[in-house]
């Protein structure tokens, strides 16, 4: 089992590693320009990913549902569940590029110096042109992990992270011969949605030519369909509201820190970067294990969808843990690839020691979640994650950083980010157990319905 698993983790370890390079390859180039261009990196990128991360959520409603079907030999439904998914894009992008769009509100919730304020602006309006083939990109992504082909996703993840050097070289520092001017860390945008649509281009081209896909009928036209949009709604919503309160948590923390000043946002802005790219391992691993116990939950498999799970929290504790280590050991070299600023490298630094814890507990509360989706839970972890993230760890960070008396002597984090990431790192510590709970309410939900069933079964019948 642990083969299983490592076998489908790593491609979607790759990939997600391939995405998160392209914040990562933003941050270290805007961070050669000035502290301003990446504060204002961070900011842009904070709101962009408050949008996107949300709407991806939903569509990722689709995976547990494919891969149920996928277990139970049910290929047309397959088919039919992605198209309804290609209608929810449409619906989703509109959504998305309005709010992108109208930075008015995200601007005045921010309060950031004005020059910093209008790189976030550019930025906004450019990464909204790339939002629809991001989120189409998505459900290519649900699909693909949810048949257990991780690998096609890899390849064209490594083609966008390929392209984002010279890309953001030209339109960051301006092309005169093509008539590109530079626009500083706004260019990071521009070239984010070049690359997007690039890779929904080539997935779509994938889905029409490679014959493998063939026995599902992705692309053939379909209107929409309620039964079937209402049981991705139903998984999607709570799944992309779970999503949206824990990015908005990183949000809010970015947008507050913003009022501290350039070097407090350039901080929190790598301890943000560098704990989304720890978090691809466990992300490949929760991904690989939810498939598994999906497809096994419909081949009517129970007992072995919990062998699966139980494997899934072991890797990636053992994983997180070394992860941390790391960090620890390397936390100075670590700051400085980011940036050459001495007092951001300095404000930097405390916040990586936080990362290494927070991370251990956000590794096992996506297990925990990407889990209970498997069985298709996800209002009830909705619900933990309302509490942790934004009750303990965002209205805890605030108090910290911004509460008066004895909360901001003892905690010492009045000029830094550090308030919120100890907040954050508690909040998830309670997300970890209210949601193994949930597994563990679960399992015996399970436990007591086998019995029940081999009560009732007549004497004499098979076992």
């Amino acid at each position: 089992m642990r083969r299983d698993i490592l076998h489908l983790a790593w491609p979607v370890f790759i990939g997600q590693l391939a995405v998160m390079l392209n914040g990562v390859i933003d941050t270290v180039m805007a961070g050669r320009l000035s502290a301003t261009d990446m504060a204002a990196i961070g900011v842009g990128a904070s709101i962009y990913i408050t949008i996107y991360i949300g709407l991806m959520g939903t569509l990722l409603g689709l995976s547990p549902i494919v891969a149920q079907h996928y277990g139970a030999g049910r290929d047309s439904e397959i088919g039919a569940s992605f198209r309804q998914a290609l209608w929810l894009c449409v619906l989703l992008s509109v959504l998305g590029c309005v709010a992108l769009a109208w930075t008015g509100p995200w601007l005045a919730l921010a309060s950031p110096p004005p020059e910093v304020a209008e790189l976030v602006r550019n930025y906004l309006w450019a990464v909204a042109a790339g939002l629809p083939p991001a989120l189409l990109f998505r459900a290519f992504y649900a699909l693909n992990t949810a048949i257990s082909r991780p690998r096609v996703v890899m390849y064209i993840n490594l083609v966008g992270v390929a392209m984002k050097v010279p890309l953001n070289a030209v339109f960051m520092h301006g092309w005169e011969a093509v008539g590109v001017p530079a626009m500083g860390g706004a260019g990071c945008g521009v070239a984010s949605s070049v690359i997007a649509w690039i890779t929904g281009a080539l997935a779509v081209l994938w889905l029409a030519t490679d014959s493998s896909y063939a026995r599902y009928g992705l692309l053939r036209r379909t209107p929409p369909d309620r039964r079937r949009m209402g049981e991705l709604l139903r998984l999607g919503v709570p799944i992309g509201a779970s999503y949206t309160v824990e990015i908005t948590s990183f949000t809010f923390m970015a947008l507050f820190l913003a009022r501290l000043g350039a070097t407090a946002s350039a901080s929190h802005q790598v301890a943000a970067n560098l704990t989304g790219l720890c978090y691809m391992g466990g992300l490949g691993l929760a991904s690989a294990t939810s498939t598994l116990v999906a497809q096994s939950i419909g081949a009517n498999d129970p007992a072995r969808a919990r062998r699966y799970a139980i494997v899934g929290l072991r890797l990636a504790l053992g994983l997180a843990l070394a992860t941390a280590v790391a960090l620890l050991a390397a936390r100075l070299p670590i700051a400085r690839a980011y940036t050459d600023d001495v007092e951001v490298v300095r404000a930097t630094l405390p916040l990586i020691l936080a990362v290494a814890v927070f991370h251990v507990f956000d590794s096992m509360q996506t297990q925990f979640g990407f889990i209970l989706r498997a069985y298709k839970i996800a209002t009830l972890p909705m619900l933990v994650y309302v509490f942790a993230m934004w009750a303990i760890g965002l209205g805890g960070g605030w108090w910290l950083v911004f509460g008066g008396g004895i909360a901001g002597a003892l905690a010492g984090t009045r000029t830094g980010a550090l308030g919120f990431w100890v907040a954050g790192s508690v909040g998830l510590v309670a997300a970890t157990v209210g949601l193994g709970l949930l597994m563990l309410r679960r399992w015996r939900q399970d436990d007591a319905a086998g019995v029940l069933s081999r009560q009732r079964r007549p004497a004499g019948a098979p076992r």
